[in-house]
């Protein structure tokens, strides 16, 4: 493809998602909005209105948030099926903000923030004390969760 065209259709673009490969790419609508692919969906990602998108999707921070409560609620869910546990359902709230390291107090730039997710469950379900504990403990366990908790190495090259 030449370097001044562009990609705009979404059968070729669906094509290139190979494997586990995802793509994302501008659509040309508005400042921000993109389109985001797996082969098997398309959805919209945009920013608010307030800072010059269109909001036709959620934006790119609200999307790393569903990911983790999604992941956190699917994983609980697969933990109390096999434990035969009533759960009956899974409430996630998450929240992303930047904070102050509290551990920056004495270092030489004391502005340094950090990124914070607050991540607020609700279990519900015949559960009692003991299991409810367990759930928590087990949320910090959902693959979404390591990931984001470890070091990532992420690659970038040009196509």
């Amino acid at each position: 493809m030449a370097e001044n065209e562009t990609r705009r259709d979404t059968a070729a673009l669906q094509a290139l998602t190979l494997g586990a490969t995802v793509v994302v790419s501008s659509t040309g609508n508005g400042a921000f909005e993109q389109m985001l692919l797996n082969g098997r969906h398309a959805l919209l990602a945009d920013e608010p209105k307030a800072v010059g998108g269109n909001d036709l999707g959620p934006g790119p921070y609200e999307f790393l948030l569903m990911s983790l409560g999604s992941c956190t609620s699917m994983t609980l869910q697969m933990y109390a099926s096999r434990k035969k546990w009533p759960l009956a359902q899974v409430v996630v709230r998450l929240r992303h903000s930047k904070v102050y390291a509290e551990d920056c107090a004495d270092c030489e730039k004391p502005t340094a923030k950090i990124d914070r997710i607050e991540r607020e469950i609700e279990v519900i379900g015949a559960l009692d004390a003991e299991q409810r504990s367990r759930l928590l403990e087990i949320a910090n366990q959902c693959p979404v969760h390591r990931t984001l908790s470890s070091r990532i190495d992420i690659k970038t090259t040009a196509a």
